[in-house]
Protein backbone atom coordinates (compact mmCIF):
# COMPACT_ATOMS: atom_id res chain seq x y z
CA UNK A 1 0.00 0.00 0.00
CA UNK A 2 1.08 3.59 -0.59
CA UNK A 3 1.22 4.33 3.13
CA UNK A 4 3.82 1.57 3.64
CA UNK A 5 6.26 2.71 0.93
CA UNK A 6 8.27 4.99 3.21
CA UNK A 7 9.07 2.07 5.50
CA UNK A 8 9.32 -0.78 3.00
CA UNK A 9 11.29 0.99 0.28
CA UNK A 10 14.73 0.37 1.79
CA UNK A 11 17.57 2.53 0.42
CA UNK A 12 20.62 0.81 -1.00
CA UNK A 13 23.47 -0.06 1.34
CA UNK A 14 23.79 -0.90 5.04
CA UNK A 15 21.29 0.84 7.27
CA UNK A 16 22.86 3.58 9.44
CA UNK A 17 20.34 2.55 12.09
CA UNK A 18 22.18 -0.77 12.41
CA UNK A 19 25.66 0.75 12.40
CA UNK A 20 24.68 3.34 15.03
CA UNK A 21 24.24 0.45 17.44
CA UNK A 22 26.89 -2.04 16.34
CA UNK A 23 29.56 0.64 15.94
CA UNK A 24 29.66 1.60 19.61
CA UNK A 25 32.12 0.33 22.20
CA UNK A 26 29.36 -1.80 23.70
CA UNK A 27 28.51 -3.52 20.44
CA UNK A 28 24.93 -4.79 20.25
CA UNK A 29 23.65 -6.86 17.37
CA UNK A 30 20.28 -5.85 15.94
CA UNK A 31 18.11 -8.22 13.96
CA UNK A 32 16.13 -7.41 10.82
CA UNK A 33 12.96 -7.78 12.88
CA UNK A 34 14.14 -5.22 15.42
CA UNK A 35 15.21 -2.83 12.66
CA UNK A 36 11.83 -3.18 10.99
CA UNK A 37 10.16 -2.43 14.32
CA UNK A 38 12.24 0.75 14.68
CA UNK A 39 11.07 1.89 11.25
CA UNK A 40 7.46 0.99 12.06
CA UNK A 41 7.48 2.97 15.30
CA UNK A 42 9.15 6.01 13.71
CA UNK A 43 6.71 5.87 10.82
CA UNK A 44 3.80 6.11 13.24
CA UNK A 45 4.65 9.77 13.79
CA UNK A 46 2.98 10.56 10.45
CA UNK A 47 -0.75 10.29 9.92
CA UNK A 48 -1.90 7.56 7.48
CA UNK A 49 -3.07 10.15 4.93
CA UNK A 50 0.31 11.89 5.11
CA UNK A 51 2.14 8.60 4.58
CA UNK A 52 -0.05 7.87 1.55
CA UNK A 53 0.80 11.25 0.04
CA UNK A 54 4.50 10.81 0.77
CA UNK A 55 4.41 7.27 -0.58
CA UNK A 56 2.90 8.48 -3.86
CA UNK A 57 5.71 11.00 -4.25
CA UNK A 58 8.32 8.36 -3.49
CA UNK A 59 6.91 6.17 -6.26
CA UNK A 60 7.03 9.02 -8.78
CA UNK A 61 10.65 9.69 -7.79
CA UNK A 62 11.72 6.08 -8.33
CA UNK A 63 9.91 5.92 -11.67
CA UNK A 64 11.82 9.05 -12.69
CA UNK A 65 15.11 7.48 -11.61
CA UNK A 66 14.33 4.26 -13.47
CA UNK A 67 13.59 6.16 -16.67
CA UNK A 68 17.00 7.85 -16.50
CA UNK A 69 18.79 4.69 -15.29
CA UNK A 70 19.90 6.28 -12.04
CA UNK A 71 21.28 3.55 -9.80
CA UNK A 72 19.85 2.79 -6.37
CA UNK A 73 22.96 3.93 -4.50
CA UNK A 74 22.67 7.41 -6.06
CA UNK A 75 19.05 7.85 -5.01
CA UNK A 76 19.63 8.03 -1.27
CA UNK A 77 21.09 10.19 0.09
CA UNK A 78 19.78 12.26 -2.77
CA UNK A 79 22.07 14.87 -4.25
CA UNK A 80 21.09 18.49 -4.78
CA UNK A 81 21.37 18.02 -8.54
CA UNK A 82 19.12 14.95 -8.62
CA UNK A 83 16.38 16.43 -6.44
CA UNK A 84 16.32 19.70 -8.36
CA UNK A 85 16.33 17.83 -11.69
CA UNK A 86 13.44 15.61 -10.50
CA UNK A 87 11.30 18.49 -9.27
CA UNK A 88 12.06 20.61 -12.32
CA UNK A 89 11.00 17.77 -14.63
CA UNK A 90 7.67 17.58 -12.82
CA UNK A 91 7.05 21.33 -12.89
CA UNK A 92 4.34 22.22 -15.36
CA UNK A 93 2.69 18.82 -15.00
CA UNK A 94 1.92 18.79 -11.29
CA UNK A 95 0.58 21.41 -8.91
CA UNK A 96 2.98 23.28 -6.67
CA UNK A 97 1.45 21.68 -3.57
CA UNK A 98 1.92 18.20 -5.06
CA UNK A 99 5.62 18.83 -5.65
CA UNK A 100 5.99 20.30 -2.18
CA UNK A 101 4.52 17.08 -0.79
CA UNK A 102 6.84 15.01 -2.99
CA UNK A 103 9.87 16.86 -1.63
CA UNK A 104 8.60 16.47 1.94
CA UNK A 105 8.07 12.76 1.30
CA UNK A 106 11.64 12.30 0.11
CA UNK A 107 12.92 14.13 3.17
CA UNK A 108 10.78 11.93 5.43
CA UNK A 109 12.13 8.83 3.66
CA UNK A 110 15.67 9.95 4.40
CA UNK A 111 14.84 10.73 8.02
CA UNK A 112 13.12 7.41 8.56
CA UNK A 113 16.07 5.40 7.28
CA UNK A 114 18.76 7.53 8.94
CA UNK A 115 20.16 9.01 5.73
CA UNK A 116 21.44 12.60 5.63
CA UNK A 117 19.34 15.27 3.93
CA UNK A 118 21.82 17.44 2.05
CA UNK A 119 19.49 19.88 0.32
CA UNK A 120 19.82 23.61 1.14
CA UNK A 121 16.45 25.01 2.15
CA UNK A 122 16.79 28.13 0.00
CA UNK A 123 17.43 26.15 -3.21
CA UNK A 124 14.49 23.84 -2.51
CA UNK A 125 12.19 26.78 -1.84
CA UNK A 126 13.23 28.48 -5.08
CA UNK A 127 12.39 25.39 -7.14
CA UNK A 128 9.07 24.83 -5.36
CA UNK A 129 8.08 28.48 -5.80
CA UNK A 130 8.92 28.23 -9.48
CA UNK A 131 6.96 25.00 -9.81
CA UNK A 132 3.92 26.72 -8.33
CA UNK A 133 4.24 29.55 -10.84
CA UNK A 134 4.30 27.22 -13.88
CA UNK A 135 1.77 24.70 -12.58
CA UNK A 136 -0.99 23.91 -15.12
CA UNK A 137 -4.27 25.71 -14.52
CA UNK A 138 -6.03 22.34 -14.43
CA UNK A 139 -4.09 21.46 -11.28
CA UNK A 140 -5.40 24.48 -9.40
CA UNK A 141 -8.59 24.02 -7.44
CA UNK A 142 -11.34 26.57 -7.63
CA UNK A 143 -11.78 28.54 -4.44
CA UNK A 144 -14.22 26.69 -2.23
CA UNK A 145 -17.43 28.51 -1.38
CA UNK A 146 -17.75 28.65 2.41
CA UNK A 147 -20.72 27.40 4.42
CA UNK A 148 -22.61 30.03 6.40
CA UNK A 149 -25.30 29.70 9.07
CA UNK A 150 -27.85 30.66 6.39
CA UNK A 151 -26.64 27.89 4.08
CA UNK A 152 -26.77 25.41 6.96
CA UNK A 153 -30.39 26.40 7.56
CA UNK A 154 -31.11 25.89 3.84
CA UNK A 155 -29.63 22.41 4.15
CA UNK A 156 -31.84 21.76 7.16
CA UNK A 157 -34.91 22.63 5.09
CA UNK A 158 -33.96 19.96 2.54
CA UNK A 159 -33.31 17.25 5.12
CA UNK A 160 -35.56 14.99 7.16
CA UNK A 161 -34.21 15.27 10.69
CA UNK A 162 -36.37 12.33 11.76
CA UNK A 163 -34.41 10.15 9.35
CA UNK A 164 -31.45 8.51 11.15
CA UNK A 165 -28.90 9.23 8.43
CA UNK A 166 -29.98 12.81 7.85
CA UNK A 167 -30.05 13.47 11.60
CA UNK A 168 -26.45 12.24 11.89
CA UNK A 169 -25.25 14.19 8.86
CA UNK A 170 -26.86 17.47 9.97
CA UNK A 171 -25.39 17.08 13.46
CA UNK A 172 -21.96 16.39 11.95
CA UNK A 173 -22.16 19.47 9.69
CA UNK A 174 -23.09 21.81 12.54
CA UNK A 175 -20.46 20.34 14.86
CA UNK A 176 -17.73 20.66 12.20
CA UNK A 177 -18.81 24.22 11.40
CA UNK A 178 -18.98 25.63 14.92
CA UNK A 179 -15.90 23.74 16.19
CA UNK A 180 -13.87 24.63 13.05
CA UNK A 181 -13.02 20.95 12.60
CA UNK A 182 -11.93 18.96 9.59
CA UNK A 183 -14.74 16.77 8.30
CA UNK A 184 -12.39 13.79 8.25
CA UNK A 185 -11.86 14.16 12.01
CA UNK A 186 -15.55 13.53 12.68
CA UNK A 187 -16.15 10.76 10.16
CA UNK A 188 -14.49 7.52 9.06
CA UNK A 189 -12.92 6.83 5.64
CA UNK A 190 -15.14 3.75 5.27
CA UNK A 191 -17.48 1.82 7.58
CA UNK A 192 -15.01 -1.05 7.97
CA UNK A 193 -12.29 1.38 9.10
CA UNK A 194 -13.94 2.47 12.35
CA UNK A 195 -11.56 2.14 15.30
CA UNK A 196 -12.59 3.61 18.67
CA UNK A 197 -8.93 4.18 19.54
CA UNK A 198 -8.53 6.44 16.49
CA UNK A 199 -11.99 7.83 15.78
CA UNK A 200 -14.23 9.98 17.96
CA UNK A 201 -16.91 8.10 19.88
CA UNK A 202 -19.82 9.11 22.08
CA UNK A 203 -17.65 8.41 25.09
CA UNK A 204 -15.34 11.23 23.96
CA UNK A 205 -17.98 13.91 24.62
CA UNK A 206 -18.02 15.94 27.84
CA UNK A 207 -19.72 19.06 29.18
CA UNK A 208 -18.01 21.95 30.95
CA UNK A 209 -18.41 25.52 32.14
CA UNK A 210 -16.12 28.49 32.47
CA UNK A 211 -15.82 30.75 35.53
CA UNK A 212 -18.88 32.69 34.35
CA UNK A 213 -20.91 29.48 34.16
CA UNK A 214 -20.98 29.61 30.36
CA UNK A 215 -21.48 26.07 29.06
CA UNK A 216 -19.28 24.44 26.43
CA UNK A 217 -19.31 20.98 24.88
CA UNK A 218 -15.94 19.27 24.30
CA UNK A 219 -15.14 16.46 21.88
CA UNK A 220 -11.85 14.58 22.17
CA UNK A 221 -10.54 13.27 18.85
CA UNK A 222 -8.11 10.41 19.69
CA UNK A 223 -6.01 10.79 16.55
CA UNK A 224 -5.59 13.76 14.25
CA UNK A 225 -3.26 14.67 11.42
CA UNK A 226 -1.45 17.17 13.65
CA UNK A 227 -1.43 14.98 16.75
CA UNK A 228 -1.54 11.29 15.76
CA UNK A 229 -0.58 10.04 19.23
CA UNK A 230 -2.32 12.24 21.80
CA UNK A 231 -5.22 13.55 19.75
CA UNK A 232 -6.85 16.96 20.11
CA UNK A 233 -9.97 18.57 21.59
CA UNK A 234 -12.59 20.60 19.76
CA UNK A 235 -15.42 22.65 21.24
CA UNK A 236 -18.69 24.33 20.49
CA UNK A 237 -21.32 26.23 22.44
CA UNK A 238 -25.04 26.59 21.93
CA UNK A 239 -25.95 29.03 19.16
CA UNK A 240 -29.06 31.01 18.30
CA UNK A 241 -31.24 29.93 15.40
CA UNK A 242 -31.81 26.76 13.40
CA UNK A 243 -28.10 26.11 12.77
CA UNK A 244 -27.53 25.48 16.51
CA UNK A 245 -25.17 22.49 16.94
CA UNK A 246 -26.56 21.66 20.38
CA UNK A 247 -30.12 21.01 19.22
CA UNK A 248 -28.84 19.17 16.13
CA UNK A 249 -26.61 16.95 18.25
CA UNK A 250 -29.35 16.22 20.80
CA UNK A 251 -31.73 15.31 17.97
CA UNK A 252 -29.12 12.93 16.55
CA UNK A 253 -28.62 11.24 19.95
CA UNK A 254 -32.39 10.89 20.39
CA UNK A 255 -32.87 9.17 17.05
CA UNK A 256 -29.61 7.22 16.85
CA UNK A 257 -29.32 5.76 20.34
CA UNK A 258 -26.10 3.88 21.02
CA UNK A 259 -23.61 3.13 23.78
CA UNK A 260 -20.48 5.12 24.54
CA UNK A 261 -18.25 2.97 22.33
CA UNK A 262 -20.20 3.78 19.17
CA UNK A 263 -18.92 6.25 16.61
CA UNK A 264 -19.98 9.79 17.48
CA UNK A 265 -22.23 10.09 14.44
CA UNK A 266 -23.21 6.44 14.02
CA UNK A 267 -26.69 6.15 12.52
CA UNK A 268 -29.32 3.43 12.49
CA UNK A 269 -29.36 1.40 9.29
CA UNK A 270 -31.78 -1.47 8.75
CA UNK A 271 -28.81 -3.81 9.27
CA UNK A 272 -27.62 -2.10 12.44
CA UNK A 273 -25.58 0.94 13.48
CA UNK A 274 -23.20 2.35 10.90
CA UNK A 275 -20.38 4.85 11.56
CA UNK A 276 -20.80 7.94 9.41
CA UNK A 277 -18.31 7.92 6.54
CA UNK A 278 -16.86 11.01 4.90
CA UNK A 279 -18.08 9.76 1.53
CA UNK A 280 -21.69 9.62 2.75
CA UNK A 281 -21.70 13.16 4.08
CA UNK A 282 -19.92 14.69 1.07
CA UNK A 283 -22.36 12.96 -1.28
CA UNK A 284 -25.31 14.32 0.70
CA UNK A 285 -23.79 17.81 0.57
CA UNK A 286 -23.42 17.57 -3.21
CA UNK A 287 -26.96 16.20 -3.69
CA UNK A 288 -28.58 18.95 -1.61
CA UNK A 289 -26.45 21.67 -3.24
CA UNK A 290 -27.69 20.59 -6.68
CA UNK A 291 -31.34 20.13 -5.74
CA UNK A 292 -31.52 23.41 -3.80
CA UNK A 293 -29.58 25.43 -6.42
CA UNK A 294 -26.95 26.27 -3.83
CA UNK A 295 -23.28 27.02 -4.64
CA UNK A 296 -20.99 24.08 -5.42
CA UNK A 297 -20.19 23.32 -1.79
CA UNK A 298 -17.57 20.80 -0.71
CA UNK A 299 -16.76 19.13 2.59
CA UNK A 300 -13.87 21.49 3.29
CA UNK A 301 -16.27 24.41 2.79
CA UNK A 302 -17.54 23.69 6.30
CA UNK A 303 -14.23 24.46 8.03
CA UNK A 304 -13.64 27.49 5.82
CA UNK A 305 -17.11 28.72 6.70
CA UNK A 306 -16.67 28.22 10.43
CA UNK A 307 -13.41 30.17 10.32
CA UNK A 308 -15.01 33.08 8.47
CA UNK A 309 -18.09 33.10 10.71
CA UNK A 310 -16.04 33.63 13.85
CA UNK A 311 -13.80 36.24 12.21
CA UNK A 312 -16.85 38.15 10.99
CA UNK A 313 -18.15 38.15 14.54
CA UNK A 314 -14.99 40.00 15.54
CA UNK A 315 -13.38 37.06 17.32
CA UNK A 316 -9.61 37.73 17.62
CA UNK A 317 -7.46 36.12 14.95
CA UNK A 318 -5.38 34.29 17.55
CA UNK A 319 -8.49 32.80 19.14
CA UNK A 320 -9.78 31.53 15.79
CA UNK A 321 -6.30 30.18 15.07
CA UNK A 322 -6.42 28.30 18.37
CA UNK A 323 -9.91 26.96 17.70
CA UNK A 324 -8.83 25.62 14.32
CA UNK A 325 -5.66 24.19 15.89
CA UNK A 326 -3.34 25.79 13.35
CA UNK A 327 0.32 25.90 14.33
CA UNK A 328 1.04 28.65 11.80
CA UNK A 329 -0.80 31.53 10.14
CA UNK A 330 -1.77 29.30 7.21
CA UNK A 331 -5.41 29.68 8.20
CA UNK A 332 -5.35 33.24 6.85
CA UNK A 333 -5.74 31.77 3.33
CA UNK A 334 -9.37 31.28 4.34
CA UNK A 335 -10.01 35.02 4.50
CA UNK A 336 -12.35 35.02 1.51
CA UNK A 337 -14.25 38.07 2.65
CA UNK A 338 -11.46 40.50 3.50
CA UNK A 339 -13.56 43.66 3.19
CA UNK A 340 -16.16 42.68 5.77
CA UNK A 341 -13.57 41.21 8.15
CA UNK A 342 -11.27 44.20 7.99
CA UNK A 343 -13.95 46.92 7.82
CA UNK A 344 -14.07 47.62 11.60
CA UNK A 345 -10.30 48.14 11.67
CA UNK A 346 -9.88 50.51 8.71
CA UNK A 347 -12.39 53.23 9.51
CA UNK A 348 -11.27 56.83 10.11
CA UNK A 349 -12.22 56.26 13.76
CA UNK A 350 -12.06 52.50 14.17
CA UNK A 351 -14.49 51.47 16.87
CA UNK A 352 -12.37 48.39 17.55
CA UNK A 353 -9.13 50.38 17.83
CA UNK A 354 -8.48 49.54 21.52
CA UNK A 355 -8.53 45.86 20.65
CA UNK A 356 -6.73 45.99 17.30
CA UNK A 357 -3.36 45.12 18.76
CA UNK A 358 -4.57 41.77 20.13
CA UNK A 359 -7.08 40.85 17.45
CA UNK A 360 -5.09 41.39 14.28
CA UNK A 361 -2.37 38.96 13.21
CA UNK A 362 1.22 40.17 13.58
CA UNK A 363 2.80 42.06 10.70
CA UNK A 364 5.42 39.94 8.94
Amino acid sequence: MARDRLRLWIPSGESPRRSEITGTDNSLSISDTQLDRILEVMGSSWAPSTKETYGAGLLVFHVYCDSFQISEEHRCPISRALLLAFLSSCAGSYSGSALSNYAAGLKAWHLLHGRPWLIPANELKAVLDGATAVAPSSSKREKRIPFTPTIIIHFREHMNLEDPKDAAIFACITTAFYSVARLGELTVPAMKDFDPTKHVTRGHVSQGQDRNQLPVTKFHIPQTKSSPREGEDIYWAEQEGLSDPKSAFENHLRINTADSSAHLFAWKHKNGLRPLSKREITKRISDISRSANLPNLKGHSIRIGGTLEYLLRGIPFEVVKSMGRWSSDAFTIYLRDHARILAPYIQALPFLEPFTRITMPPVR
